[in-house]
């Protein structure tokens, strides 16, 4: 590679790369660069690096291309951010940053083989995993990657490996939110602030999945389809006894949608101060967001709820029309009262005003979805439907007996009873 012809120092856009040092020294092997440090670049060094992160991300395949397409779809840049979801940025973007296509265009002609020592880099460059399992992204995405990877070296010219990317971009957006479903919070040290980190093996549940609550989850489905859809919607809080499926129903919303843009963040009470912080970096982004706050409840002494009830509504500072918070509990009226209180209050000139103060949070949100346990009926109903779905043969009269008997002694009538249920069954059943 001429490096007087392509140099990676002429990059406008794709610059501050996650994994820079390796691109530096894998483009330093090639001629297209000159190394951070000065010294002659490491062959066996990057080689180890590209490995390695193939057993992160599950790669195979000519791993210097796939590290090229991994660095394009996490590279969050004017360009890429125009591009997700909502397709080509248009206007000078376009134009710059088809210069930079050009260059790693190059990068990706690039023969390996011409790189000493050849039989070293003819492995990288035919690289057969031991497991294709990755430890970063879901298996959908590794494989878009690995595709993607595929493409852009079948590119015929520039505008072609833009046209590939820019496909990858409104399909699955760039960096962590577009490559992955749901986060969390985590807090660094402090005056660090806070990191938004992905939650990588999320359970897989649809609206199909939970038998039962039809009207519920048509209620929580029309909120979504109106925010999804940009039109008008509300919070969201479910609540209920406890086992009958107000988490799952929440899962199934991101898993339904996450394709049409919808990201899902878990917060935690104790963490409900960052929230203002949360916000200020996904207001601006191209997705849905859903902050889910699981088992939501507080004591009569925690005032974390003082924050949410300012993010939910009665702040100075707006929430971002990309930003809905879903809502579970077991308690309708979220915070803790207790008896003594009366007697507490009894004390106070204005007792009126400290009883709205608790009992404004829930009505704080828009719509509130109850989701009560099923009666005899509705449980042997769910316990018919699951042992049908993973074909336990048994007569259903013996199986409701049997499901009645567990229940007495594992929570009662609820669905996440009758699940434990299947699941002993499946157990005693090798095979099914």
């Amino acid at each position: 590679m001429d490096e007087k012809k392509v140099s990676i120092d002429q990059l406008v856009l794709y610059r501050n790369l996650k994994y820079g040092g390796l691109f530096r020294e894998m483009a330093a092997l090639m001629g297209a660069a000159k190394t951070g440090t000065g010294a002659e670049p490491d062959p066996f060094s990057c080689a180890g690096q590209l490995v390695e992160l193939a057993a992160e991300y599950g790669f195979e395949g000519n791993l210097w291309h796939c590290f090229l397409s991994l660095c394009l779809a996490e590279n969050e840049n004017a360009y890429s951010r125009a591009c997700e979801i909502a397709g080509a940025a248009g206007g000078t973007l376009d134009q710059l940053a088809r210069r930079d296509y050009i260059i790693w265009k190059a990068l990706f002609d690039f023969d390996l083989r011409r790189l000493e020592p050849e039989e070293l880099w003819r492995d990288i460059s035919c690289y057969h995993p031991a497991g294709r399992e990755g430890h970063v992204f879901n298996r959908r995405i590794r494989d878009r990657i690995v595709s993607l990877a595929v493409q852009l070296e079948q590119s015929e010219d520039a505008d072609a490996f833009q046209a590939h990317v820019v496909e990858f971009y409104r399909e699955f957006g760039v960096g962590k939110f577009g490559l992955n479903k749901a986060f969390r919070i985590v807090e660094g040290e402090p005056g660090q602030g806070i990191e938004i980190e992905p939650i990588i093996n999320v359970e897989h549940v649809y609206f199909k999945d939970i038998v039962g609550y039809d009207l519920q989850k048509a209620k929580l489905i029309e909120n979504t389809e109106a925010f999804v859809e940009g039109r008008e919607a509300n919070n969201v809080l479910l609540y209920g006894d406890a086992g009958t499926g107000k988490s799952s129903s929440v899962k199934a919303v991101l898993n339904e949608y996450y394709g049409r843009g919808v990201r899902m963040i878990e917060v935690y009470k104790h963490q409900f101060k960052s929230l203002s912080d949360v916000l200020s970096r996904i207001k601006d982004r191209n997705y849905k967001f859903i902050i889910y706050m699981d088992d939501l409840s507080f004591e009569d002494y925690e005032l974390e709820y003082k924050y949410l009830k300012a993010i939910l509504e009665g702040g100075l500072g707006k929430r971002p029309k990309n930003v809905l918070i879903y809502a579970t509990s077991n308690r309708r009226h979220l915070i803790r009262e207790k008896f003594s209180d009366k007697r507490e209050l009894d004390d106070e000139l204005h007792m009126n005003d400290t009883v709205q103060e608790k009992l404004s949070l829930a009505s704080r949100f828009g719509v509130t979805i109850y989701y009560g346990s099923p009666d005899k009926r509705e449980f042997e109903h769910i316990v018919g439907t699951l042992a049908d779905r993973y074909g336990l043969d048994m007569p259903k009269d013996q199986l409701y007996l049997e499901a009645n008997k567990w229940e007495l002694g594992h929570g009662g009538l609820s669905g996440r009873t009758a699940a434990q249920f299947i699941t002993y069954l499946r157990g005693k059943a090798p095979g099914v």
